[in-house]
């Protein structure tokens, strides 16, 4: 007969947390939130570790280019979703990667004999406004001068114009040599009232611009998460069927970590994915892979290289899984079984491989329950499809703003690549719900309250980090009746307008 597991599978939403003893040093400004995003070996450094503990789903109505750059701003990371052309979704992580504080490579660039006709056409296929002056038009080539915006006046008779005519020439620029710190840049910058730095190799060969607006807006955002090339870090989603068309391309682009879409993680599909990537790119390209919901799922992936594992089947806002098909587990139980595997796999392996709770946050502290439950980070899609910067429209419906939100598994994506087991460019049936979210404004300022949050309760568990929070926090499970008792009752609540 079939194995029963007679174990009631439990949400979020029943369990609490214990306070513990809070020490004048647990204050909020104390708490650190970094966690690895992949796998790293006893005594080891993870190649990429987060500032903060939070990914973006890989969902047409979450992840692109905007959302992702928002994010990665904040210390977090997006995954680009991957149901669109890999043309498409390779653009976006260009996007991405293009956006970065420190030193930029010039992506914009013409020769002397150019005009200032090529010079608007390249600004709008760009939308750079400083273009670099080469004696080739490359990034690399030797650096003669400067054009912004500036420099020329636009009119018809001005378009044939020669660059070596208006442009800023090298004689007037102020610029650095190649191994200068980006602290000794923003110096010169700040010094010369300059609003970018070129910098120059030893022959006078363009290498980098450092402009004054990455400096501020790093200021502004101090958990950046960026690359050892101060470029911004960005992930994308790929499918087990053209993976070996879309792979490369995303390496190609820049991207730093993928991740498997999937509807079902345990299968050979996906360690023929995890496969093909390790092979090709001998261990060097990071690969997520997932969802799993039990110890046996997580142990598939982990021994089949996977650099980090998704935990969660049924349990997003916009998931019809489990009603449509009768699988799935709930959230915290699934979480805190896949967690004790992974703690078993690194007492054993010496290896350490990041679990990703995926789904089932309705509430801000849910968010620290699955962390101490043993989540290293969390994925969430109605999160951030609240948010200015989620890619759908914003909506006035019944008096309320809304933004439009579809799972991958709905009929809108027609994402049939994340199911693995055949068959046609179709739908059979859905497994997600096209529907709103309420709109929430900017993704800054709701993300620093729920950090906020976050680090409120480990400062009441007397807990500054998420490792100690894993290892240390109480978890109680509790009530119906009090669930009931620990919000507003018994009272008249004011509607705001009193």
């Amino acid at each position: 007969m079939a194995n029963i597991i007679n174990e009631i599978s439990r949400t979020f939403s029943e369990y609490l947390i214990l306070p513990g003893l809070t020490r004048k040093s647990n204050t909020p400004d104390a708490v650190n939130l970094k966690t690895p995003l992949v796998k790293y070996k006893k005594g080891e450094v993870p190649k990429i570790t987060l500032n903060i503990p939070f990914v973006s789903a890989i969902m047409q109505s979450v992840s692109d280019n905007g959302l992702a750059i928002a994010l990665a701003k904040e210390g977090g990371l997006s995954f680009i979703f991957g149901s669109q052309s890999i043309e498409g979704q390779v653009k976006m992580v260009m996007e991405v990667k293009k956006y970065k504080a420190g030193f930029v490579e010039s992506r914009a660039n013409l020769t002397p004999e150019h005009t200032l006709e090529d010079v608007l056409a390249l600004k709008k296929e760009t939308s750079f406004s400083t273009v670099g002056v080469t004696d080739d038009g490359t990034s690399c080539g030797k650096l003669l001068g400067l054009i912004t915006s500036r420099d020329y006046r636009v009119s018809k008779e001005s378009l044939t114009k020669k660059v070596k005519d208006f442009m800023t020439p090298l004689s007037n620029l102020i610029t650095a040599k190649d191994g200068i710190t980006l602290n000794e840049a923003n110096d010169t910058i700040w010094e010369h009232k300059l609003n970018n730095l070129p910098i120059v190799d030893k022959n006078g060969k363009l290498k980098y611009f450092v402009f004054r607006k990455d400096y501020d807006s790093h200021k502004d955002h101090p958990n950046e998460l960026s690359d050892a090339k101060k470029r911004l870090v960005v992930g994308a989603g790929i499918n087990t069927r053209d993976y070996e068309e879309r792979v490369p391309a995303l390496v190609e682009a820049g991207v730093d970590v993928l991740c498997i879409d999937s509807s079902d993680g345990f299968s050979e599909w996906q360690k023929d994915t995890i496969s093909y990537v390790k092979e090709k790119y001998d261990g060097n390209v990071l690969i997520g892979a997932g969802n799993v919901v039990d110890r046996e799922g997580f142990l598939y992936l982990a021994k089949a290289g996977a650099d980090f594992v998704k935990v969660g089947v049924g349990g997003g806002s916009i998931c019809i899984t489990r009603e449509q098909k009768g699988i799935g587990r709930g959230q915290a139980t699934a979480l805190i079984d896949v967690a004790k595997a992974r703690d078993e796999y690194f007492i054993e392996s010496g290896e350490y491989i990041p679990i990703c709770s995926d789904g089932g946050i309705v509430q801000d502290y849910h968010i620290t329950l699955a962390l101490a439950m043993g989540a290293d980070f969390l994925m969430m899609g109605r999160y951030f499809a609240r948010f200015d910067e989620s890619p759908t429209r914003k909506l006035l419906v019944g008096g309320n703003y809304v933004k439009e939100y579809w799972g991958e598994g709905s009929n809108r994506a027609r994402n049939w690549q994340r199911y693995d087991m055949g068959g046609k460019d179709n739908l059979k049936f859905e497994e997600g719900v096209d529907s709103y979210v309420p709109y929430a404004g900017k993704l800054k300022d709701n993300l620093d309250q729920t950090i906020g949050k976050t680090k409120s309760t480990m400062c009441s568990c007397g807990i500054s980090s998420i490792k100690e929070l894993q290892s240390d926090a109480k978890l109680t499970l509790v009530s119906s009746t009090s669930i009931i008792e620990g919000g507003a009752h018994d009272v008249i609540v004011k509607d705001g307008k009193n």
